[in-house]
C-alpha cells in the first residue's frame, strides 16, 4: 500500500446530538427519546482511537448541554478534543431519528449550528496545522458557504505542496444540498483528495447509473492516490495507484446501517497507517464496519485483538466463513 499518511489523523466535521426513540419505535409513538451523539467525522476518529491511532476531533459546539455532552463523550473514546471550540453565539446541533418499517428518517436542525459557522481561519489551529493527515467528508461543505470553503482551502494546493494529506469520504447527504449543486462541488472534491471513499450506489446517484461497477469509478476519479469503491454488503475494492485489491464483505446480522461508513474508513486508514498490505487494510474498513453495523448507534465494539488477528491472518476461504 502507498505510505502517504502517518499520525496523528484531525478529523474535521460537525458531530450532533441524536434524539432516538427508546424503545426504538415510530417517532410519532414515541413514549420517550434517548439522548446519543452522531457525527460522521468523529466516528472516524472514536474508531481510530480504537485501533490505538491518535486522533483528533476538531469542530465547534454550542455553549449549551448537548455541546458538552458531546465534547465529553467524544474525549472519553481516547479523542483529542482540544480543537473543539465553543460558539457562545451558536447551539449545537440537533437530529431526530423516526424509526419506520421501510427504514430510519432522519430531521435535523442544524441550520445556524456552531459547526455550520466553521471557516478556513481553522486551517491554522495547531491540531490541523500539526496533523500527519486529515480527514473530512462530504457533508462539511454542504453545512454553509464557509464550511465549503473551508474543505476547498485544504483541497485546493496540489498534493504535493500540502503539509499533509488528506482523505474525503464523499458521503452524500442529498438533503443538505441544494438541487443540482452536490454532484459538481463533491466530484471536484472526491478528484483532489489522495484518499478518496465513496460508496458505488452514490457514485451511481451522483455522477450516473453507467458507472456499473469500481473499474469505472476509477476511470471517473483517475486522480487520488488511493481510491476505495464499497459496494455494501458484496465487497471493497481499493486502488493504489495502478494496482488493484478487492476482498469480499463479511457476512453481518445487520441492526442499523448507520456509521458503518464512516467505520469501514476509520478501519482502513488504520491499516493504511499501520503500513499493512491492501488486502488486509480492506478486511480492518470491514470488520470496523462490521461493529457499527451490528448496534443501533454510531458505535460498536471491535472484536478482541485475537480475534482481529486471526481475521486479518485467514485465507480467503476463512475469511468468507468467519468474517
Amino acid at each position: 500500500m502507498t505510505a502517504i499518511a502517518r499520525p496523528p489523523v484531525t478529523c474535521i466535521g460537525e458531530t450532533m446530538a441524536a434524539l432516538v426513540p427508546d424503545p426504538v419505535a415510530p417517532l410519532e409513538g414515541a413514549g420517550a427519546l434517548g439522548v446519543r451523539i452522531a457525527g460522521a467525522e468523529s466516528n472516524v476518529a472514536v474508531y481510530l482511537a480504537d485501533h490505538g491511532v491518535p486522533a483528533r476531533w476538531v469542530s465547534a459546539l454550542g455553549d449549551d448541554p448537548f455541546g458538552r455532552r458531546i465534547r465529553a463523550e467524544v474525549a472519553a473514546s481516547g479523542v483529542d478534543v482540544s480543537g473543539v471550540r465553543t460558539d457562545p453565539h451558536r447551539p449545537t446541533g440537533l437530529l431526530v431519528k423516526d424509526p419506520g418499517t421501510d427504514g430510519t428518517r432522519v430531521h435535523y436542525y442544524r441550520r445556524g449550528s456552531a459547526a455550520s459557522a466553521l471557516t478556513p481561519g481553522l486551517l491554522d489551529d495547531e491540531a490541523v496545522r500539526t496533523a500527519g493527515l486529515v480527514h473530512l467528508s462530504g457533508i462539511t461543505p454542504a453545512l454553509s458557504t464557509s464550511c465549503h470553503d473551508l474543505v476547498a482551502a485544504l483541497l485546493e494546493p496540489p498534493a504535493d505542496e500540502r503539509p499533509c494529506p488528506v482523505s474525503f469520504d464523499v458521503n452524500h447527504r442529498a438533503a443538505l444540498w441544494p438541487p443540482d449543486t452536490a454532484a459538481t462541488v463533491l466530484l471536484g472534491f472526491a478528484r483532489r483528495a489522495d484518499i478518496t471513499f465513496v460508496g458505488l450506489d452514490e457514485a451511481q446517484a451522483l455522477w450516473g447509473g453507467h458507472l456499473g461497477d469500481a473499474a469505472a469509478v476509477r476511470a471517473l476519479l483517475p486522480e487520488p492516490r488511493v481510491l476505495v469503491v464499497k459496494d455494501g454488503g458484496v465487497a471493497a475494492t481499493a486502488f493504489d495507484g495502478d494496482r488493484v485489491h478487492t476482498v469480499p464483505a463479511p457476512r453481518v446480522e445487520v441492526v442499523e446501517p448507520v456509521g458503518a461508513g464512516d467505520a469501514f474508513a476509520a478501519g482502513f486508514l488504520a491499516g493504511l497507517l499501520r503500513g499493512e498490505e491492501p488486502v488486509r487494510a480492506l478486511r480492518l474498513g470491514h470488520l470496523t464496519a462490521g461493529a457499527a453495523l451490528r448496534v443501533t448507534g454510531d458505535h460498536g465494539p471491535l472484536p478482541g485483538p485475537d480475534r482481529l488477528k486471526a481475521l486479518l491472518d485467514a485465507d480467503a476461504a476463512e475469511w468468507a466463513r468467519g468474517g
